[in-house]
């Protein structure tokens, strides 16, 4: 064991050694140190959220398991918010606000951060309306950055600004920011109205069909990410994938000319992009915009 002092709290760190990413030769203090150097750019983005992590006590190569509730043993200082789900249940997520937290939260090998789309001051309205793009086996990056770029005209034509981010994985995702006035249904009718839109004009390439055996190997056009709980890898947060990728807010012009493509920024060179263009996904914070009246 070892203590390490964060912002004048004393945190024990066990096991600093253990190999989360084994072929990357990317261990547990590795992912500690990558939460560290970049808590100014990720915090903003988990401040005030629910928070579910998944964990890789013994790595990557080993089945990983998702947290919702705070673990036993949880320290006093950590920020935490109890959440009434519609069967009654109260989960009493984590809230990440702090360095002290991201270091915490590496020591339990955390690999994944997902915030919620609403903050804990109105769990019930989202901040963002989300668009998940998920390739299939007919797809390709190409296909993703197309149709991205569709739903940014789309969203412009109605006086919208979005912001995208590479999942971390394979797929993008295209945030919304929004006053927190909807509900999460609203925010998924006007989600779906824009797929909708799109799939119009794209059918060759997309799909809205929710089984996968259905779908036809055609790039998922995904709505449904805009439900109360349901979460998407924050910016900036790892992926428990060969590499440690980690889902990376873009530029338009990056995604048009698909100048970034998944696993080209891993925890490993980042910090120069970030030093350089600083956060991308800032004004998801502050662009809070009223969605046209429904029709």
């Amino acid at each position: 064991m070892a203590t390490l002092t964060v912002n004048q709290r004393e945190l024990t760190m066990t096991n600093l050694d253990r190999e989360l990413w084994p072929d990357d030769g990317l261990l547990k203090h590795d992912l500690i140190r990558y939460y560290i150097e970049t808590a100014p750019f990720l915090l903003p983005h988990l401040r005030r959220r629910p928070l579910v992590v998944q964990r890789f006590p013994e790595g990557i190569e080993r089945p990983g398991f998702y947290q919702k509730s705070v673990p036993a043993g949880a320290p006093p200082w950590l920020q935490t918010c109890p959440v009434r789900h519609s069967e009654g249940k109260v989960t009493d997520y984590i809230v990440a606000g702090s360095m002290e937290t991201l270091a915490w939260l590496g020591n339990h090998s955390c690999l994944e951060l997902h915030p919620w789309l609403s903050s804990v001051n109105s769990l019930d309205s989202p901040d963002y309306v989300v668009f998940d793009l998920d390739p299939m086996e007919r797809t390709n990056f190409s296909h993703i950055c197309i149709i991205a770029v569709a739903i940014k005209k789309l969203l412009k034509e109605i006086n919208l600004q979005a912001y995208p981010k590479l999942s971390g994985a394979t797929g993008l995702q295209i945030y919304l920011p929004v006053v927190p006035r909807y509900s999460y249904r609203q925010a998924r009718d006007f989600a779906e109205n824009i797929c909708r839109c799109v799939h119009r004009i794209y059918p060759e390439i997309t799909t809205l069909e929710r089984k996968i055996e259905r779908r036809g190997g055609k790039l998922y056009l995904d709505y449904l990410q805009n439900g109360r709980g349901k979460t998407l890898a924050a910016p900036y947060s790892p992926r428990p994938l060969p590499g440690a990728p980690v889902s990376l807010p873009l530029t338009w012009t990056e995604v048009a000319g698909e100048a970034v493509r998944p696993g080209d920024f891993t925890i490993k060179n980042i910090a120069g992009r970030l030093r350089r263009q600083g956060d991308l996904f800032a004004p998801v914070l502050d662009n809070k915009q009223v969605l046209p009246p429904a029709r």
